[in-house]
This record gives C-alpha cells, sequence and structure tokens, in this order.
C-alpha cells in the first residue's frame, strides 16, 4: 500500500497526493478527501466506485506521533465504504487459505506465549507469525500483480510519466514500514512484559500502536531526507520486499483497471 505522507508533504507536493490498497481484482486508491475503487467482475467487466474519505481534523490530529497513525486510520477506513459501494471487490484477506491461516497463527501465537519464557525469542516469534497471512495473501500472483500495478499509476502521476515505464516498487509503499514496525514491537513488547513486567491485554495493542506512531515517523523523516544516506537505509527493506515478494509485473488489464481507478480519484481532487 503506497501511503500519502502524513502531512501532505513531499518531494512531489505539488502533485495530489495518493495511497492505495490493491485488491485481489482491482485497486483502491485515495487522496487526501475522496477514494476510488476500480475492479473487473468475473464477467470481465470493470466497475468503478468512489466516495468522500473520513478525515481526522484539528490540532491534535497534526502532531507528531498522532498524525501518522490518524492517517493510517483513514486510509484502512475506506475499504469498508468501497467494498459497500462496489460488491465485487475481492479484499485481499478474502480467501480460504489466507483466513485459515490467520486461525493458524493466532492459535500458534497463543501458544507461544503461554509455553516461551519471556523475552526476545517469544516476542520474535510472535511478529513472525503475525506476517504469516500477508505472505500467504501475496503468493496469489493476482493481488501482488495489482499491488504493483497500484505502484505503477502512481507514480507515472508523480512523475508525468507512462505507468509502463516506471518501476513496480514504490517507496512510499507501506512496506517500508515493516521492518520498522517489526523492530519496535518487539523491542516495546519485550520491554513491556520481560522488563517492566507488565501484563494484561492491553499491552499488545498499546505497544503496537505505538509502534505504528513511531514508525510512521521515521517513515515521515526519511521521505524529507530524500537521498541521506540514513533515509536510503531505512527504505531499503522495504523496497526489497516489494521486489522479492510483493509485487509483480502486472498485465495490461491489470493496468488498465488501476488506470480506471486513478482517473476517478483524480477528477475527484483535481479542482
Amino acid at each position: 500500500m503506497a501511503q500519502p505522507s502524513p502531512n501532505g508533504h513531499g518531494p512531489q507536493s505539488s502533485k495530489v497526493r495518493l495511497g492505495g490498497m490493491a485488491l485481489r481484482n482491482g485497486l483502491l486508491v485515495h487522496g487526501p478527501e475522496h477514494w476510488a475503487v476500480a475492479v473487473r467482475t468475473d464477467e470481465g467487466d470493470v466497475v468503478v466506485g468512489s466516495g468522500p474519505k473520513l478525515r481526522f481534523q484539528g490540532r491534535l490530529s497534526q502532531m507528531p506521533g498522532v498524525r501518522g497513525v490518524a492517517r493510517l486510520i483513514e486510509a484502512f477506513a475506506v475499504v469498508p465504504m468501497a467494498r459497500r459501494a462496489v460488491p465485487q471487490a475481492r479484499l485481499p484477506f478474502e480467501d480460504p487459505r489466507v483466513i485459515g491461516t490467520m486461525a493458524g497463527a493466532s492459535l500458534l501465537s497463543a501458544l507461544v506465549r503461554r509455553t516461551v519464557p519471556p523475552g526476545l525469542r517469544r516476542e520474535t516469534a510472535v511478529s513472525v507469525l503475525g506476517a504469516a497471512p500477508a505472505a500467504v495473501a501475496l503468493t496469489r500472483s493476482e493481488l501482488a500483480a495489482y499491488h504493483g500495478a497500484e505502484h505503477k499509476v502512481i507514480a507515472a502521476h508523480e512523475h508525468d510519466a507512462d505507468p509502463r515505464t516506471v518501476p513496480k516498487e514504490h517507496p512510499r509503499c507501506g512496506s517500508t514500514l515493516v521492518v520498522p514496525m517489526t523492530i519496535t514491537g518487539i523491542a516495546g513488547n519485550v520491554t513491556a512484559r520481560s522488563l517492566l513486567r507488565v501484563g494484561g491485554p492491553l499491552v499488545g495493542p498499546a505497544v503496537a500502536l505505538a509502534a505504528a506512531a513511531i514508525s510512521v515517523e521515521m517513515f515521515v523523516w526519511s521521505e524529507r531526507h530524500g537521498d541521506a544516506p540514513l533515509a536510503r537505509a531505512f527504505r531499503w527493506p522495504g523496497i526489497e520486499i516489494q521486489r522479492v515478494v510483493a509485487t509483480r509485473e502486472p498485465t495490461e488489464p491489470q493496468l488498465n483497471v488501476a488506470e480506471s481507478a486513478m482517473r476517478e480519484i483524480l477528477r475527484l481532487e483535481t479542482p
């Protein structure tokens, strides 16, 4: 998922900032105020839908540590809206294999928490299990191809290029957050559960929220500092995840679906 910058600024600030989510049969893309979705149905038709976004307003939503989480919530809140508008849309986790993996990973995580002593080994195992459903989802070539199509049409918009000529990897993809969120999440859980001896069902969600906030602020810093060595190092794991497993080159029909979503979002977001 390519993410809009939490503060709305960046290298291509003269352009409408867009983010997106690959679907199993299309693309969901969102801008500052609206979202648009385009999917190819089982009959081969392209169906397009759109609508306004949920927005967090006010000074609090712009504060560091809050703004990134607020933008992530806004991005994910459009998913049920798009599904209601276009029922033919198939979400990434609407797959029996993925649902089974989620159930299995949840059970194994609970077992690990009960049987493995608190510490780095336990938290690393739980983090790996938590990533399993996404890994299984991306083994479906259609989802990975639409993920590549998402990056291509957004990059083409940002650089006034043909999407067929730009890379399938994008530096603002949510995969850039995977490694920092994993590391900060493990560190936070080890600190809370092992060092501070804090327990209870709220520890995990609290640590996950803090890890997301910290990681998004790191993301913002890396975008502002462009080609600085540390910024490039921060983005590198995410680019490699995209290159190796998370994206594939889309077919022409898949790219056409992504372009339909882009035309709709730009119609709504361009004055």
